[in-house]
């Protein structure tokens, strides 16, 4: 069941898993993605692993807030917000959920607002995983294709978004492993029905590019920090993990051959065990 709740001065929406007796595990998820880009049995893996998981969707995503009246800036217009504020969102998440701290995973920019969170709310993070992410935009450029791919024009309607959807992942997904066509189209689809925004992507983009570079406030991190990334990331190569893992002191790294930038299902039982082997500390 989808919960909404006040969360700094916005409203977010949630779902939960697991026992609300076990360890806080909050998922952030990346660009225009929604909380069902979190697979639901990729989930329960983890709440099998005794966590309290919760994924949600991010501003400008989904059924939480969105910033319509701010339109999409141009590059040279500032951001109508940072990832400072969406960091600020989560930790509000954690006032709504009673969490004082949490286990904190993220994957590409959701990966930017967790690192974000430990610099910002550094006493609110029990550990921080951060998957296909980077320190900063221009740390590790995206592939040509990638860039194209990410960028494209959507279509209007629904299955038109669900082609482009399948079109997009066979361009920055994983080459080592299979492609699930049918569960991307319907992905796509449920998500053209939660909601479709376009420009809220446009925005979220925006504050990636307007938040710099991290690397230097990452240094000062002291959580148990995990990183893992995909050797065939096109979107986010991996000297972006390789540069994340280099910046927080203690920081693990786990590399995937044949993964690019998505989470094979062949890879849940590993990530799931690299996870939880830090949250159990």
């Amino acid at each position: 069941m989808t919960t909404r709740v006040p969360a700094n001065g916005i409203d977010i929406a949630y779902e939960s898993f697991g026992s609300p007796d076990g360890r806080p595990l909050l998922l952030v998820m990346g660009l225009g993605a929604q909380l069902i880009q979190w697979d639901e049995e990729f989930c329960r893996l983890l709440a099998e692993q005794g966590h309290h998981v919760v994924r949600f969707d991010n501003r400008d995503a989904g059924l939480s807030t969105h910033f319509h009246d701010a339109g999409v800036p141009a590059r040279s217009e500032p951001a109508p917000y940072l990832l400072d504020d969406m960091a600020d969102d989560t930790a509000g998440l954690m006032d709504a959920l009673g969490w004082a701290r949490a286990h904190v995973v993220g994957a590409s920019m959701g990966g930017m607002i967790a690192q974000t969170l430990a610099i910002r709310h550094p006493e609110r993070v029990l550990s921080l995983t951060s998957i296909m992410s980077t320190p900063g935009p221009g740390v590790a450029p995206p592939t040509e294709a990638a860039m194209g791919a990410l960028l494209s024009r959507p279509p209007s309607d629904r299955d038109g978004v669900m082609d482009q959807s399948v079109v997009t992942w066979s361009v920055i997904g994983s080459p080592g492993y299979e492609l699930d066509r049918e569960l991307i189209r319907a992905r796509a689809g449920l998500a053209y029905d939660r909601c479709f925004d376009p420009a809220g992507t446009g925005r979220q983009l925006a504050a990636i590019n307007a938040s710099g570079d991290r690397t230097e406030a990452l240094a000062k991190v002291r959580v148990p920090a995990l990183v893992l990334h995909g050797e065939e990331d096109p979107l986010v190569p991996v000297a972006g993990g390789r540069a994340t893992a280099a910046a927080i002191p203690g920081a693990r790294l786990v590399t995937y051959p044949g993964m690019g930038h998505d989470l094979p299902r062949a890879l849940w039982p590993d990530i799931v065990a690299e996870i939880t082997k830090l949250t159990k500390g």
